[in-house]
């Protein structure tokens, strides 16, 4: 059945839809994977760039709506998210356009808070444009982190073909080792 799986060719088919699905829901480790693809010639950084900020974009409004909408009653039913509601609010309150555009960086924000600055008073617009260019410079860096990583990985390697699957398993189990470390961390601390 495998055999027959000519990786390349999924990923020049479904690779940009790949990193649409994936950066509207969350994103870092397909736009990582995207941007070495891009690396090896499978896709094109620029269109990887693009459907990623379009993507992540588009995820943040939808969930700065449901917080615009919802917030009131849903934010105070997340009790595990507390911790991150309350740092959210915190920059909010004191640097908005700073933390609209930050949100996205901060390990374990990337979903609530849109929700969050959406319950607040900012400004639909102005989270929009802030947001649109956090998007942009979001996505450009972690493509080009994975098109720099494919580069290193070739010199060290040489032709990756052969290496692409388990780079991407690697890439992959990097990606969730390092966010169970700072899920336990973050545990620590809240139980601390």
């Amino acid at each position: 059945m495998f055999e027959h799986l000519d990786l390349n060719q999924l990923l020049a088919t479904y690779g940009y839809l790949a990193i649409f699905i994936g950066c509207f829901l969350e994103g870092e480790t397909i736009l990582i994977l995207g941007g070495m693809a891009a690396h090896q010639h499978v896709l094109k950084l620029l269109p990887v760039i693009g459907y990623a900020s379009l993507a992540g974009m588009l995820g943040d409004q939808l969930l700065f709506w449901i917080g615009r909408y919802f917030g009131a009653r849903l934010l105070p039913k997340l009790h595990k998210q507390k911790a991150a509601i309350d740092r959210v609010s915190q920059l909010i309150n004191r640097y908005p356009t700073v933390s609209i555009f930050s949100v996205r960086f901060l390990y374990g924000m990337r979903l609530i808070g849109p929700m969050v600055i959406g319950a607040s008073k900012v400004s639909p617009l102005k989270f929009t444009a802030i947001n649109l260019l956090g998007a942009v410079v979001w996505a450009t860096l972690f493509a080009n982190a994975g098109y720099w990583a494919g580069e290193f990985l070739q010199r060290v390697f040489g032709d990756l073909k052969p290496y692409r699957l388990p780079i991407a398993l690697c890439v992959i189990a990097l990606m969730v080792g390092i966010g169970l470390i700072r899920h336990l961390r973050s545990k620590r601390r809240a139980e601390a």
